[in-house]
């Protein structure tokens, strides 16, 4: 008789690995590095644990999105107030914001629960290729373009 096995969360090991962005589409990056951060690319998943692992993305403001989406494709915030929408174009949000550009993306594709928010925080993004994560030795992720 097979036994399913759960993992528990003191048996995680959590790994970090780093994703150069140079030329990656954002929606493939995105889900990649979103499979990565729930642990679903783990023999040893389970969805009510962190199985998870860090990821950082290097490179964000050489990352490019496909088709002519450059005015057509907007970002909506709301204030909760009367006449408080925000509207940003993708040109506007990969050329001010290209950190939360990138994060939103990740971010959406994440559980929106208590597990997701815990995952959210092991996603490190930076403009150029330099960043303080040195000492934990992160392996390479390869996405193929």
């Amino acid at each position: 008789m097979r036994q399913t096995t759960m993992t528990k969360p003191a048996e995680v090991v959590h790994e970090w690995y780093i994703v150069d962005g140079a030329g990656l589409t954002l929606g493939r990056l995105s889900s990649e590095v979103a499979t990565v951060l729930r642990g679903k690319h783990k023999p040893t998943f389970t969805p009510n644990v962190d199985t998870g692992d860090y990821v950082i993305v290097i490179n964000a403001d050489k990352i490019v999105y496909s088709g002519d989406q450059e005015f057509k494709k907007m970002y909506y915030n709301h204030s909760g107030f009367p006449g408080g929408l925000r509207t940003r174009s993708i040109k506007e949000m990969r050329d001010k914001y290209t950190v939360e550009w990138i994060e939103r993306s990740i971010h959406g594709m994440l559980p929106h629960t208590k597990l997701g928010d815990k995952q959210r925080k092991h996603l490190f993004v930076y403009k150029d290729d330099q960043h303080p994560h040195a000492a934990q030795q992160p392996k390479e992720l390869v996405i193929k373009g």
